[in-house]
């Protein structure tokens, strides 16, 4: 009978873990956060694997206004992998091309690989790409990664 319990309980939280969303872009918040519209109610996303600059941070606005061009107002889906500390989906959201947002981001430069959370190889090449070639905020003489730049900064 544990055994089963155990079993049970372990389908059950990957069961919520992989949830998959499918709506509209309402909101880009910060280049890895958006909320989408799902049978009529707001979703918070918060993009899996990547660390986007925070608003205020150097290439902040422009981390999301790359979000934004790419996602606001579309059909888009997101993969839920986990919740964060603040209850928001962390998930990889698929654009209307079925291309990664978490990827072109890393790819475009305007976002760090989490490595912490994500361990995708293809993610990594990715970011070290964007890296070599100064694209997005790698043209900044000294990016701080936005954990840093958290830590840094004084809570309000």
């Amino acid at each position: 009978m544990r055994v089963f319990l155990t079993t049970l309980l372990l389908f059950i939280s990957t069961a919520s873990i992989s949830q998959t969303y499918t709506g509209k872009v309402t909101a880009v918040k910060d280049g890895d956060t958006i909320e989408m519209l799902v049978n009529g109610k707001p979703i918070r996303i918060r993009l899996f694997g990547v660390d986007a600059p925070e608003k205020g941070q150097p290439f902040g606005e422009k981390s999301r206004q790359f979000t934004a061009g790419l996602c606001f107002g579309k059909v888009v889906k997101a993969i839920q992998k986990s919740r964060d500390q603040y209850r928001r989906v962390v998930a990889e959201v698929f654009l209307p091309d079925n291309s990664s947002l978490n990827y072109r981001l890393l790819q475009a430069g305007f976002a760090w690989h989490y490595t912490n959370f994500s361990k995708n190889e293809t993610w990594a090449a990715a970011a070290l790409k964007a890296k070599k070639e100064g694209n997005g905020l790698w043209k900044d003489a000294h990016p701080v990664a936005p954990w840093d730049w958290r830590k840094q900064k004084p809570r309000r």
